[in-house]
C-alpha cells in the first residue's frame, strides 16, 4: 500500500481516507494545517493513481489499512476519516476492528443499495470510459463535482490514470455497499456528516448511520455539496478534527 505522509512520526497519527476517483491530494490541504501538532497518513486507495494494486472490494481494502496500522502503529490510531469510498472503507474497518481508532470522521459516505446504478456502471464505462482522457470532458466531469479549480490538473492527471477495470470495480463497489450490524460495536467517538445539497439516498445514508452507530453526532453542513466540507472547506475540518482530538 503506498501512502503520503506529513508530520512529526512519533506525534499522534490521522488516517485520511480520499474519496473515489481522487487521490491523496483530495486531503493535502487538510493535513498541512494539521501537520505541526500531528502525524499525518494518506493512503492512496486500492485502484487508483498511483496504487500498488487493483481494487478488490471495499472490504479487502478495509482490511488492508487495518493490517498496516497493525504493522506501523500497534493496532489503534487517534482519528480517522473518509470521504465517499474513503468513508465506506472508513466503515468497514469500524466494524471489522472495534478499537482501531479513537474517533472516526465519516463524510457522505452512502450505506443504502443503488441497484439502478450498480447495474449500469459497467455498461457506462465501457462506452464512455475513452472520454475521461478528453479534458473538454474532464472539466465538465470537475465542475460537476464542486472541487476548488486549483485542484484541476491533479484531478486530470490522475483520472486519466485509473484504468477502466479499476474503475469499473470501486464505482460498482460503491454504488452496492451495505452497512453490517457491527458496525455498532464500535469504540470510536463517529462524526457523520452530510452535505444539504447531496442526493436524497446519501443524506438517507448519514441517517441510518447516525441510528446504528451509538452516541455518534450527525452534522448536515448548510449548502453544501458532496465532499465539499473536507476539500473545499480545509480550515473547518482541521478545526474540527483538532477539536475532537482535543476532547479525549
Amino acid at each position: 500500500m503506498k501512502i503520503v505522509e506529513y508530520g512529526e512520526k512519533n506525534a499522534d497519527i490521522i488516517i485520511l481516507l480520499h474519496g473515489g476517483g481522487l487521490s491523496w491530494w483530495n486531503y493535502r490541504e487538510v493535513a498541512e494545517l494539521l501537520q505541526k501538532d500531528y502525524h499525518v497518513v494518506i493512503p492512496i486507495l486500492d485502484g487508483h493513481s498511483g496504487s500498488d494494486k487493483p481494487f478488490i472490494s471495499i472490504e479487502d481494502n478495509a482490511s488492508e489499512i487495518i493490517e498496516h496500522i497493525d504493522e506501523k502503529y500497534n493496532g489503534s490510531v487517534a482519528l480517522i476519516g473518509g470521504l465517499s469510498l474513503g468513508g465506506q472503507i472508513l466503515i468497514e474497518i469500524l466494524s471489522q476492528r472495534s478499537d482501531i481508532c479513537k474517533i472516526a470522521i465519516i463524510e457522505s459516505a452512502l450505506i443504502i443499495p443503488m441497484k439502478m446504478t450498480h447495474y449500469l456502471v459497467k455498461p457506462m464505462m465501457e462506452m464512455s470510459y475513452g472520454l475521461i482522457k478528453q479534458e473538454w470532458f474532464a472539466k465538465l466531469q470537475f465542475q460537476s463535482l464542486r472541487i476548488k479549480c486549483e485542484l484541476y490538473d491533479e484531478y486530470y492527471r490522475d483520472t486519466c490514470n485509473i484504468t477502466k477495470e479499476n474503475m469499473i470495480s470501486f464505482l460498482s463497489a460503491n454504488s452496492w455497499y451495505s452497512i453490517k450490524e457491527n458496525i455498532a460495536n464500535t469504540q470510536a467517538k463517529v462524526f457523520v456528516v452530510v452535505g444539504q445539497k447531496e442526493g436524497a439516498k446519501m443524506i438517507r445514508s448519514a441517517y441510518k448511520l447516525n441510528k446504528m452507530i451509538p452516541n455518534s453526532i450527525l452534522e448536515i453542513k448548510n449548502e453544501m455539496c458532496h465532499g465539499e466540507y473536507s476539500i473545499n472547506y480545509a480550515k473547518e475540518y482541521a478545526s474540527k478534527v483538532i477539536s475532537m482530538l482535543e476532547g479525549i
